[in-house]
């Protein structure tokens, strides 16, 4: 036995955690006959067969299983030594992976791709809108906008602020009503819920809303889709206040509710921020969730606002 080829090793490691071929050559970049080929390389090298198919699934066998302590420990150092060697970039260009929940995404990052054009034109940016969080350590982005603080010693964090959350319902949905309906009534009022449907009736029943799973008309993991059929007038939702208010027909329920927090945290790579050009994305996100937390607390509403007054 020669010594093993790193690409064939990585090819199994990425298998072995993602527990297919199709999955794991859309982690790598790679297509399945090239990953393929690269672990049935691997195993004639070694001897040995490195999986076993239980169903739909690849599982590691028993030999498998023994490789794989190695396998992450040289994609560890691998992918340390990719993130100090980006740290060190000092060129204003290139590229830059943004990740961010999807309504964040749609509706709050036009306005820093605005900034970042007129600031560094050179730099690209990949936006990946996903309510999963991006795992920085293996570079799936080099910056991450996030709702929960993190955990890994390897990030480094900074608290933009905490941005409320209000319910709203479209004009439409409110015309023929003689007035808004009541915290307590919002649980029965056509609440359109994020899934989990279980776990968002867990939340609504903190701020004092009864609601059951059967109560909601729509579900959906898309904050944007859910939206859209708020603004359709189809439904009651929770939504960011920086993103209704970029949005006209939509009314704030229950005014004088202060609101569900949400927490803004930016999140990068302790290696990666050294980066000249992700420091430069990175403070200018800042700034513009900055500004969009300091219009919303300029633009309170008054108890008796609304179209109902």
């Amino acid at each position: 036995m020669g010594l093993i080829d790193w690409n064939q090793l990585r090819a199994f490691a990425a298998t072995a955690e993602c527990g297919s071929l199709s999955a794991a050559a859309r982690r790598l970049g790679l297509t399945q006959p090239t990953l393929s080929r690269q672990i049935a390389a691997l195993e004639a090298s070694l001897g040995v067969a490195l999986f076993a198919r239980v169903g739909k699934r690849l599982v590691p066998t028993e030999a498998g299983l023994g490789l794989m302590t190695h396998a992450r420990a040289m994609a560890s150092a691998a992918e340390a030594m990719a993130l100090t060697a980006a740290g060190q970039a000092q060129e204003v260009a290139g590229r830059v992976t943004v990740s961010a929940t999807d309504a964040l995404a749609a509706y709050l990052l036009p306005d820093m791709v605005r900034a970042l054009r007129q600031t560094a034109p050179q730099v690209t940016l990949a936006i990946v809108a996903s309510n999963t969080l991006s795992d920085l350590r293996r570079r799936e982005a080099d910056i991450a906008i996030r709702h929960v603080r993190p955990q890994e010693p390897e990030l480094i964090a900074r608290l933009i602020g905490e941005m409320p959350a209000h319910f709203y319902a479209a004009e439409s949905w409110l015309a023929g009503r003689d007035r808004l309906p009541i915290l307590a009534e919002l649980g029965q009022a056509g609440l359109l819920a994020f899934e989990p449907a279980e776990s968002f009736a867990a939340q609504l029943a903190t701020v004092g809303i009864a609601a059951q799973v059967d109560d909601f008309p729509v579900v959906s993991e898309n904050a944007i889709v859910l939206w859209e059929m708020v603004r359709q007038g189809l439904g009651i939702g929770v939504m960011l206040e920086a993103v209704a208010r970029l949005t006209p027909g939509v009314v704030r329920l229950v005014p004088d509710h202060a609101g569900i927090p949400v927490p803004i945290w930016l999140v990068s790579h302790r290696d990666l921020h050294t980066s000249r050009r992700v420091r430069i994305v990175f403070d200018i996100i800042a700034d513009v969730l900055a500004r969009h937390l300091r219009a919303g607390r300029s633009e309170q509403p008054s108890e008796d606002s609304g179209p109902l007054g």
